[in-house]
C-alpha cells in the first residue's frame, strides 16, 4: 500500500474512533440529555397511565353504552345483567319450566327467522322489531316479560330494547331454545313468521 493510501486510511480510522474534542465516538455526553434509566421510567409510567385510562374508559363505556353489561350473581333465580338504563335477569330452562307451571308473565319469542317456539309462548316479535311493535307488549311497564331466542344473543338485544322502552321486570332465557332442548324439553311449531 502506498504511503498516501496509508495516510488517508489512518485519518479515516481516526475519524471513526474519535468524536469532537478528541473524545472517543459515542462517549460524548450532552449535559442536558437524560440518562437511560429515567427515560425508561418516564416511558413506563406513561404507558401505565395510558393503559389505566384505556381500561377505565372501556369499563365506563361497556357499563353505560353497551348492550350487555356485567353479570351479577342473583342466586337461584338467575343472574342479573346490568344494562344501559336498567337490568334484566338471565334464567335457566329449569327456572322457566317452573314458571310456566304458574304462568303470570308474557313469554316472548324474538328469534329471527322463526324456527319454532316453547309451548306457552304469547308473542312472536323478531328481536329487531320489538321497538316498532311495542304496542303489542303489555301496557304495564312493570309487567313480567320473559324473552328468548335460539341461543340468547338476539334475546339479549331484545331485553336491552325492552329496558330502553321502560320495562323493569325482564327475564331472558340463558342459552335460549338451544339450552331448552338440551335440558330434554321440546319445541312446538306454529304457523308464525
Amino acid at each position: 500500500m502506498s504511503s498516501k493510501n496509508r495516510g488517508s486510511q489512518a485519518s479515516a480510522n481516526t475519524s471513526r474512533t474519535t468524536g469532537s474534542a478528541g473524545r472517543p465516538a459515542g462517549k460524548t455526553r450532552n449535559a442536558a440529555a437524560p440518562r437511560n434509566g429515567p427515560r425508561w421510567l418516564l416511558l413506563g409510567s406513561g404507558l401505565a397511565v395510558a393503559l389505566i385510562a384505556v381500561v377505565a374508559g372501556w369499563a365506563f363505556l361497556s357499563g353505560s353504552t353497551g348492550s350487555r353489561g356485567a353479570a351479577v350473581a342473583g342466586g337461584s333465580d338467575g343472574t342479573v345483567v346490568q344494562a344501559r338504563g336498567g337490568h334484566w335477569t338471565n334464567i335457566t330452562p329449569d327456572k322457566l319450566a317452573a314458571m310456566l307451571g304458574t304462568k303470570d308473565f308474557t313469554l316472548l319469542n324474538v328469534k329471527t327467522p322463526y324456527i319454532g317456539e316453547i309451548a306457552g309462548t304469547d308473542l312472536y316479535i323478531p328481536y329487531d322489531e320489538v321497538a316498532a311493535r311495542a304496542t303489542e307488549l303489555p301496557k304495564d311497564k312493570g309487567a313480567k316479560i320473559v324473552v328468548y331466542c335460539r341461543s340468547g344473543n338476539e334475546s339479549a338485544i331484545a331485553a336491552q330494547t325492552l329496558v330502553d322502552l321502560g320495562y323493569t321486570n325482564i327475564d331472558n332465557l340463558d342459552g335460549g331454545m338451544n339450552a331448552w332442548t338440551a335440558s330434554g324439553r321440546s319445541l312446538v311449531q306454529l304457523n308464525r313468521g
